[in-house]
């Protein structure tokens, strides 16, 4: 598989997994597609949080995990690319983890969303290595837990400087 995401066509929103892969489109926004889905993932959280509590947010990043290994998996097929910028669901899953370590406020959110791209970005170990060493669906998605764990740990401990 190549690595060049210009080698070939970006694969149709119309397909569902498409659709999904990229949270609706979100990942094909120009310029840092992580951060969009990021962003896009933050208003899913918070409704989500307050219709069904910490434990509905939970089982949502449970099952939008599962539906990002398939999803994320038809896109690399579809695109031939080993790790698709515009494939976002891992940064919703890791967000919604993260998120998950405080209860919904606007700047524990804001904290939450500066922290998980850090981590994302940083990959700090086991991160590196599932990056590295896991492939399919299951890779892009397994990096992005590690770093909302990490994410996660750090915002528990600064939330109560926060306001939390």
């Amino acid at each position: 598989m190549t690595t060049d995401s210009a080698s070939k066509e970006r694969p149709s929103l119309r397909h569902p997994a498409v659709f999904l892969a990229t949270w609706f489109g979100s990942g094909y926004l120009p310029k840092a597609p992580g951060t969009w889905g990021s962003l896009a993932a933050l208003p899913f959280a918070w409704l989500i949080f307050q219709l069904c509590g910490r434990p509905g947010l939970a089982v949502a990043a449970v099952a939008v995990f599962a539906a990002g290994v398939w999803s994320a998996g038809v896109y690399i097929r579809k695109s031939g690319v080993h790790d698709p910028g515009p494939v976002v669901i891992d940064e919703v899953v890791g967000q919604w983890l993260t998120l998950l370590a405080v209860t919904p406020d606007p700047v524990l959110y804001a904290a939450g969303f500066i922290l998980f791209r850090l981590f994302d970005i940083l990959k700090p170990w086991p991160a590196s290595w599932a990056d590295r060493k896991v492939a399919g669906g299951l890779g892009v998605m397994l990096d992005d837990i590690f770093a909302a764990a990490y994410a996660a740990l750090v915002l528990y401990l600064i939330a109560p400087w926060l306001g939390g």
